[in-house]
């Protein structure tokens, strides 16, 4: 197997496929591997010669990494930095040209996508924790979605694509019973209002993973490159392209990511002893503080905690987990302190797929957040959930 060691160069998001010759590696199948920054997965990719480009967007870091593909018969290796892309070829079967792109996920300085201006999008706080918001597709459509985090992008319940939607290209028959949905095929949101930010032409996918009661979740990376004020003192989410010059109050943490999760460090304090882990901001999750069992054995952490119940979960793939939930008697995130939390313990490994412990919305509710995704950093000031 032959390998292409390449560099890129800040290339712009405009570049066209003819202007220069490709770099061309061999494919017999479709399914392609791909390790990216070191985290291989072996069905990461499947390959399109009607799509040109098809742009793989590589996990969200500002460090310089490599990427790799391998196909069946080859591979190429391309060196990523942040704001690059880089073209090349896959031939597939001798004949089939696939143009494929390799992007970083952080666009190139002024060339964030989505929003342009400070807007605002109102919020509550549902019974089970998430940050509820209405949605307004193509002016005609009203859904309800959270905020997560811990997710990517736009995402709807399949119900609700159905049955709330006009997205499918043969919804009267799906609804009608005469046919099954073709999900893969689905129309793009011309308009998508949350507020007054407005989203256009954007790709919906479907998922059957949401907070309960919602029709669908919105992730963090449709901020990239700005600062997310979320204030559960006034219900208002607040997107701003500068930092907000009243932090009075709020304490700040490095913010870091692992596969474009971005996470938070947090430290157990439990008979003068401190563990200390890092923690992905999940809050689609009604739980406070969720811990990975790998984590839990590697750190030795704390057996004797009071116990307040045991029970096994079940994901939408119909995986099981046990569960246990104890009583941390204090916790600090940002250096704030917090009593006697509860704190689900995975019997099993992590469905993410790595070492990842998770903060839970009834957590960081009591935190009024600013998330600055230009810069990676975590604000948090207490706010009137926390007493």
């Amino acid at each position: 197997m032959k390998c292409f060691f390449l560099l890129i160069s800040l290339l712009t998001a405009s570049f066209a496929f003819s202007q220069t010759k490709l770099p061309v590696i061999k494919a017999t199948s479709k399914s392609v591997a791909i390790n990216d920054g070191g985290f291989l997965d072996k069905n990461a990719w499947s390959l399109s010669p009607k799509t040109r480009p098809d742009i793989y967007t590589a996990e969200r870091t500002r460090q310089t990494k490599w990427v790799t593909f391998y196909t069946d018969v080859d591979s190429i290796r391309v060196k990523v930095k942040p704001g690059t892309r880089f073209n090349f070829v896959i031939l597939l079967n001798g004949k089939d040209s696939c143009f494929t792109q390799i992007a970083s996920a952080i666009p190139p300085p002024g060339k964030q996508g989505g929003i342009i201006k400070n807007d605002t999008i109102p919020f509550t706080v549902s019974a089970n924790n998430a940050i509820a918001v209405k949605a307004i597709l193509n002016d005609a459509d009203t859904l309800n979605l959270h905020f997560d985090i811990s997710s990517f992008d736009f995402h709807l319940t399949r119900d609700a694509i159905i049955k709330k939607t006009k997205l499918l290209p043969n919804q009267a028959d799906v609804l009608a019973g005469n046919a099954k949905p073709n999900f893969n095929n689905m129309g793009k949101a011309q308009k998508l209002q949350l507020g007054t930010a407005v989203w256009r032409n954007q790709e919906i996918l479907p998922t059957g993973i949401t907070a309960s009661g919602m029709d669908g979740r919105f992730g963090w990376n449709l901020f990239e490159g700005r600062q997310v004020a979320v204030d559960y003192d006034n219900n208002r989410i607040v997107i701003y392209n500068k930092m907000p010059r009243n932090t009075k109050g709020y304490k700040r943490s490095r913010m870091g990511f692992v596969r474009s999760f971005p996470y938070a460090a947090g430290t157990f304090e439990i008979d003068g002893k401190k563990y200390t882990g890092n923690f992905s901001m999940d809050t689609g999750s009604d739980q406070s503080l969720i811990l990975d069992s790998g984590w839990v054995a590697r750190n030795n952490f704390a057996q004797n905690l009071k116990l307040i119940k045991t029970s096994t979960l079940s994901d939408p793939r119909g995986n099981k987990y046990l569960i246990r939930v104890v009583e941390a008697p204090l916790f600090r995130v940002n250096g704030f302190p917090v009593s006697n939390v509860p704190t689900l313990i995975l019997g099993s490994k992590n469905p993410v797929g790595f070492e990842m412990n998770f903060f839970g919305n009834d957590l960081l509710k009591r935190f009024n957040m600013i998330l600055d995704f230009k810069n990676d950093y975590l604000y948090l000031q207490p706010n009137k959930l926390s007493t």
